[in-house]
């Protein structure tokens, strides 16, 4: 599968490099979140998810200053309860859904990382931070909190001391700093964040899809369950790749010593 023409929704433009799905983020002049793109970003991830051609995604920010800001803070401006239950509904659906795609995320941090803007990169599996940008979580700032996983991944990935410098203190941390605390797991010169997520991201074929659909759950396992419980998981999930096309196809290529051809079932 090679490259193929993008499309075009509201906020999120979308092409397809090989195996690889390259969602950017587009609304200027800070690549907001709003409700709508926040469905779509649902819906997409819901679509490469059926699409078996799929093993890895790229998500980046348009332009040289912006990953994304967040959501636009005059939806909140009223006071309307019922607005910012469903916006909260919204980012929420949506990351989650980001969470759990059965492939590989990668999130390519261009600029700043902020709020909601940072919220998409943490749900991601692996994040790349080019040099100058900077994150945060500034809600509390604003008399709101982080409600599309903030609280939760933030800590999760570098610990409830840092999150709470974070979250309760409002610091912002340059990229540096944020891969010394585990928060990005690389950080490259300004405009290469994109290709370096893309050369992460082809690397993923080299892997059997089933696989790494199966070893994702199973390190993502250890939020929500006992360390035993992933252990007997581990087993099970070992067992049932037996029942896919690709442990046979990986195994039998690497006896003849040629490549394999992955079929992701």
């Amino acid at each position: 599968m090679g490259s193929t023409s993008p499309q075009k929704n509201e906020a999120i433009h979308i092409h397809y490099d090989g195996h690889v799905a390259v969602l950017t983020m587009t609304n200027p002049p800070a690549n907001t979140w709003t409700a709508t793109s926040l469905r779509d970003l649902k819906h997409l991830i819901e679509t490469l998810n059926d699409d078996k051609n799929i093993y890895a995604l790229v998500i980046t920010g348009d332009g040289e200053k912006f990953f994304s800001a967040g959501a636009d803070l005059k939806l909140f401006a009223d006071g309307d309860k019922a607005r910012a239950l469903e916006m909260a509904r919204c980012f929420g659906e949506a990351f989650e859904t980001l969470s759990a795609f059965r492939g590989v995320s990668v999130a390519a941090i261009n600029g700043y990382a902020m709020g909601g803007g940072l919220e998409v990169a943490l749900a991601c599996d692996i994040r790349i931070a080019e040099q100058q940008a900077v994150l945060a979580l500034p809600e509390a700032k604003v008399g709101l909190l982080p409600c599309a996983g903030g609280t939760q991944n933030l800590t999760w990935l570098v610990g409830e001391g840092w999150a709470k410098r974070i979250i309760l203190c409002g610091e912002q941390l340059k990229a540096e700093q944020a891969r010394a605390i585990g928060l990005v797991e690389e950080v490259v010169e300004q405009g290469e964040a994109l290709s370096k997520a893309l050369a992460l991201a082809h690397s993923v074929a080299n892997q059997s899809p089933s696989s790494v659909t199966a070893c994702k759950a199973l390190i993502q396992n250890s939020r929500l369950h006992s360390h035993q419980h992933g252990l007997v998981r581990e087993r099970e999930l070992f067992i049932q790749l037996f029942d896919t096309q690709d442990q046979q196809e990986g195994v039998q290529a690497f006896l003849e010593k040629r490549p394999p051809e992955w079929k992701n079932q």
